[in-house]
Parts: structure tokens; sequence; C-alpha cells
């Protein structure tokens, strides 16, 4: 499958293990100085608040949809940190595994939260909710032994995309419009996944 098709099929997060490689140095280095998942987990909620900042405080421009975007970057490296960090340093956890599905969805909520500042509540509030919708139906399917659905057309990098052009270029209408309509029929799409592979199952 070549590269457009294979993000075609599952969004961005078709590239996620090519993105832990490229992120292994940093795994490996993490491991040997002995830091904590759990840091990591809360570092990438602080960048998450800290582009929620970005958003709210710079007029939108270069100068914001750069820090937006590398704020954001930053905090899906350490998404995808913990996990391995745990797992390589033996430091795997029950506990762990709940602290780090909250450090996941805790950074779309804390910028999206400071998009209060310039975009009405009832949008903000949507785009919010829409935001945890895929994340639900994912761990409901693997709750039920279905296995857990990801990817689709606006899932977390997608959504951190978003954001960024919404700091570069402003027009939180349609940017926030776009997350939440794009979110909520991620969550459907996975959903109708789930449902086949349930009729499947039978």
């Amino acid at each position: 499958m070549n590269v457009s098709a294979h993000a075609a099929a599952g969004g961005l997060y078709s590239f996620k293990s090519w993105y832990a490689g490229r992120l292994a140095p940093v795994r490996r280095g993490l491991v040997a100085a002995n830091v904590p998942p759990a840091v990591i987990t809360m570092t990438g909620v602080v960048l998450g608040g800290g582009a929620g900042a970005a958003l709210a405080l710079l007029p939108p421009g270069p100068a914001a949809g750069a820090t937006v975007a590398a704020l954001l970057a930053a905090s899906l490296a350490c998404a995808n940190l913990d996990g391995g960090v745990a797992r390589d340093g033996g430091r795997a956890t029950a506990f762990g595994a709940v602290l780090n599905e909250v450090g996941d969805r805790a950074p779309d909520l804390a910028a999206l939260a400071d998009c209060l500042a310039f975009a009405p509540v009832a949008l903000v509030l949507a785009a919010a909710l829409a935001a945890t919708l895929p994340s639900w139906v994912a761990l409901a399917g693997a709750a039920a032994g279905l296995g857990r659905i990801q990817g689709g057309p606006v899932g977390k990098t997608e959504r951190c995309l978003l954001l960024a052009l919404l700091a570069a270029i402003g027009f939180p209408l349609v940017f926030l419009g776009m997350l939440a309509g794009g979110t909520a029929l991620t969550a459907v799409v996975r959903l109708a996944r789930l449902a086949w592979a349930a009729w499947g199952a039978q």
C-alpha cells in the first residue's frame, strides 16, 4: 500500500508506528535516565494546556501557528512515549495504563478550553465533547472484546493539525466546526467498524 492510500485507510494514525520508530532514541534515553512514565504523561498534558494558552493569547499568524504546532507535536510525542517507556523500563502497571488513557485525552481538552477566549461557548463545548467520542467508542470496543479501533478521518493528530491551522489563520467558527463535525464522524465510522466486527464474529 502506498503512503497516500495508507493514510486514507486510517488517517494520520496510520503513521504512528513510523513515528514511534523515530522516537526510539528518545525513549531509550528516558528509560536510561529512569524518568517515571507518569511525568511524561503529565508533561504532555501541560504542553496541551500551553498550546491552548498560545491560541488564546497570540494573534492569528505564522508565529502563533508555529508555536501551537510545536507544543501539540511535543504533546503527541509524550503520548507516544509514556507507554513505551513504561514497558521498556519494566514500570508498566494497571494504574499506569489508566493514567496513560487519561493523559491521552486531557491535552485535547486543555487546548480546547482556552478557545473559550475567542469562540462561542456552545461551539467549544461541542468540539470538546466530540473530541472524546472516538475514544469512548474505541474503549467500548476493547471492553467488549472486539479490539480497539483506531484511526479515522479526524483523530487526535488531525485535531492537533486543525488547532494549529486555527492559530495560523484564524476563523475559529470554521476550524472548530470542522473539528467537532469531523471528530463526531470519526466516532460514527469507528462504531460502524465495530458493528461489522461484531457481525463477523457471530
